[in-house]
């Protein structure tokens, strides 16, 4: 019996990654993160159930990660090891929404799973952006964003990288310069692209009756049905 793979722990796991990094502080809070980042990834791939070639790429992309988590631990947070742990961090949710992608559209019903595979895709996709404009923010000499912000923290880079992929723009924090504008620009029209494509379809083809398979089935209709007709008697032998 093939074990039912779900969806929902991965939205889990992206949930307490935010509230991770959004919470925690010091250097040593980017390897935590990091952990948790590639126990999600290693999970999403399992549930996806990506072919044996990808997912041997993934797992060296996994394992260098965890080398890159250890020696952040280690170390009094190196700029650019602190940047590489970020763009690590960037890369490793990058992967886990193709694999997703390719999951759910092998779905053939618009069901529980495909809308929270969907979701796990569209999250992860704004958690990749947060830490690359991240990893850029740590990198370049002057400052990410403009109107005195400053660089910011890992809050903010995440509040940012959101509301961008949803195309809210409030306007309060903004890239002051390239690459992070270029980037900005980027992660907009990929939002509004995944929204009018993958989501989009889902919602035509959602049916709440497929949330509940194991419901009764409706009741036949009133009135005894009309027996068969008999066929008429062949011909008598003379």
């Amino acid at each position: 019996m093939t074990p039912k793979r779900s969806y929902l722990p991965v939205v889990i796991l992206i949930a307490t990654t935010y509230v991770l990094a959004t919470s925690l502080s010091g250097y040593w809070s980017i390897s935590i993160v990091l952990l948790v980042q590639v126990g999600t990834v290693w999970y999403t791939l399992r549930v996806s159930a990506l072919r044996r070639g990808i997912r041997a790429v993934a797992s060296v992309v996994l394992v260098l990660a965890l080398m890159t988590a250890a020696w952040n631990a280690i170390t009094d947070g190196n700029r650019v090891l602190t940047a590489a742990t970020f763009i690590t961090s960037s890369a490793l949710y990058l992967i886990a929404p193709i694999a997703i992608v390719r999951d759910v559209a092998r779905r053939p019903d618009a069901d529980r799973e495909l809308m929270l595979g969907a979701l796990s895709a569209y999250l992860m996709l704004g958690m990749a952006f947060g830490f690359a404009y991240r990893c850029i923010a740590t990198l370049q000499p002057g400052p990410f964003f403009g109107r005195g912000v400053g660089d910011g923290d890992l809050a903010d880079t995440l509040f940012f990288s959101f509301v961008t992929l949803t195309t809210t723009g409030y306007g309060n924090v903004v890239p002051a310069g390239n690459p992070g504008q270029t980037l900005a620009v980027l992660e907009a029209l990929v939002g509004q692209l995944f929204l009018v494509t993958a989501v989009a379809k889902v919602v035509e083809a959602w049916r709440p009756r497929l949330w509940h398979r194991n419901s009764p089935s409706p009741p036949e209709p009133s009135g005894t049905p009309a027996p068969p007709a008999t066929p008429p008697p062949p011909p008598a032998e003379r």
